[in-house]
């Protein structure tokens, strides 16, 4: 395989879909080759221009960092959809396609002619793929979401994640959800067209913000699921495991450790010179830490304050501790690690030059993997777009003339 190749270079997508769930998926494909078109209403994408404008030279910061995330290298189209010209435009768009994708319940397709069965008609190899908050069955099939509502809050994430002493649910970060939610919409395309290519017959998938946030919680599910029974929530002096959990150092950061296993809780005492704690009868045995928790992490709270995180780690590492820094956002961007791995990717832009982001989360040895382009500006497409889908120079100045498209 030539290195120069993408896995998808051979695949057009019509994506249909705002915000960053969807869309998040769409990135990745085009990060993939694929040719991802972005079909966007005449008023463009409302996630566009919403981003916290970075802390750079005046010039720079008018760039949609966030928006480009979730659309680098993909073209787009404005096209107005409550007209049937528009919607024939999406038609004759679908018919060289292989995969449609949108984030509309499954009421608003069937009356757009946007379902799979008037999809399929037009192009009958295609993979018709759907997000949407709640799935598209159900007496909550109507309801809208985002991932804050959908994902965090109904799935039991939120809850399950706040501290046992805290009365606020915690705060979800802008997106993570949605782009957790594209990852498995993104493998259900990947496996459909895998199918379609087999079979010749097209597909329909799909999934939702909840499905998914309840598969990051497999675990508990895996218990809950079966008995159905309230899970009480501790804080860090109510743990379980002491050899779990999250401790502050000696300069207000915090590290977390992670050795379960009673044997481990002997080897950390030994590790921070805390053999004391080992041979106090208050902690010999699990339940005798468990019985005895509160004063057992104020005792490892005071220890683990008297050196500072990155002392700490250096110790650990030297002694096969199994352990994390608590690292903040800024951190992140210069760790080494993250930068040996290539956490981090160039989206190529003409006018700013290159701008750094964040790269989807896989690698191939032998294929050339990442984005192609900075995100499309709204309709900046329309006309190439139109003309390769062989519509001709009269028709498109008729579409431009009605109202139907933008390419301004």
């Amino acid at each position: 395989m030539s290195s120069q190749m993408k896995p998808l270079d051979d695949v057009t997508v019509i994506e249909l879909a705002g915000y960053v769930a969807a869309p998040s998926a769409g990135a990745i494909l085009a990060d993939l080759g694929a040719d991802v078109i972005r079909i966007e209403p005449l008023s463009g994408d409302p996630w566009r221009g919403q981003a916290r404008r970075p802390k750079v030279d005046e010039d720079l910061r008018d760039f949609d960092y966030q928006f480009a995330v979730s659309n680098r290298g993909k073209r787009s189209i404005a096209l107005d959809l409550s007209s049937e010209d528009g919607i024939d435009v999406v038609y004759k768009l679908v018919a060289g396609a292989q995969v449609f994708m949108c984030n509309m319940l499954a009421p608003r397709q069937t009356k757009m002619g946007l379902d799979p069965t008037s999809l399929h008609a037009v192009q009958p190899g295609l993979v018709h793929a759907t997000l949407t908050g709640y799935g598209t069955t159900g007496p909550e099939a109507w309801r809208p979401g985002f991932d804050v509502t959908a994902f965090f809050a109904r799935s039991g994430l939120m809850e399950s994640m706040r501290d046992g002493s805290e009365a606020t649910p915690p705060l979800a970060r802008p997106g993570q959800g949605d782009q957790t939610t594209g990852l498995a919409f993104l493998g259900a395309i990947l496996a459909a067209l895998r199918q379609a290519e087999r079979t010749g017959e097209g597909q329909v998938v799909e999934t939702s913000l909840l499905e998914t946030a309840a598969w990051t919680l497999g675990c508990d599910y895996s218990i809950t699921a079966v008995d159905g029974a309230f899970v009480r929530l501790r804080n860090r002096h109510q743990a379980v495991i002491a050899t779990n959990n999250r401790f502050p150092c000696g300069d207000g950061k915090w590290l977390v450790i992670s050795m379960p296993g009673a044997a481990n809780y002997a080897k950390l005492c030994r590790v921070i010179g805390r053999h004391d704690l080992a041979e106090d009868e208050r902690y010999l045995t699990p339940r005798d830490r468990l019985r005895n928790m509160e004063t057992l992490i104020t005792a490892l709270d005071e220890t683990l304050a008297t050196k500072t995180r990155d002392e700490w780690g250096e110790i650990f590492d030297a002694e096969g501790i199994v352990w994390g820094p608590v690292q903040a956002l800024d951190e992140v961007v210069r760790d080494p690690q993250a930068e040996a791995i290539g956490l981090f990717c160039e989206i190529p832009d003409t006018e700013i030059g290159t701008i750094r982001s964040v790269r989807a989360p896989m690698r191939f040895h032998t294929a050339e993997v990442g984005p192609a382009g900075p995100p499309p500006g709204l309709g900046e497409h329309t006309n190439d777009i139109l003309d390769q889908a062989g519509f001709t120079p009269d028709q498109v100045q008729e579409l431009r003339t009605s109202g139907v498209i933008r390419d301004d």
